[in-house]
């Protein structure tokens, strides 16, 4: 994948929504391209991504679970899941996900 490929510009705009929308990213891992990890929580979810391998089918993820007042065993209940590549994943978190608020 070169520097310049509209695959790699649509990516990084979906990760610059994807902070606008309120995800903190960090880097799991040493060098500039390391796996990131994003978290966003709100009042209604918690939603985690992982990105790594970028153009590798399966090598990104996303978690959304709702948040409740409630300690629920095993953690807060998975509402949606996404596997994919990374304009898969972002996308669906930033369109299908997104908070209006």
């Amino acid at each position: 994948m070169s520097a310049d490929s509209p695959e790699l510009a649509a990516a990084m705009r979906l990760l610059d929504a994807a902070k606008d929308q309120g995800f903190r990213f960090q880097r799991v891992a040493p060098g500039p391209d390391g796996p990131l990890r994003g978290v966003r929580e709100t009042p209604e979810f918690l939603d985690e991504l992982y990105l790594a391998g970028f153009w590798e089918p399966g090598a990104c993820t996303a978690i959304r679970r709702r948040r409740c007042t409630l300690l629920v065993p095993g953690g807060l209940p998975v509402t949606a899941r996404v596997e994919g590549d990374a304009l898969t994943v972002l996308h669906t978190v930033v369109t299908d996900w997104a908070c209006l608020s």
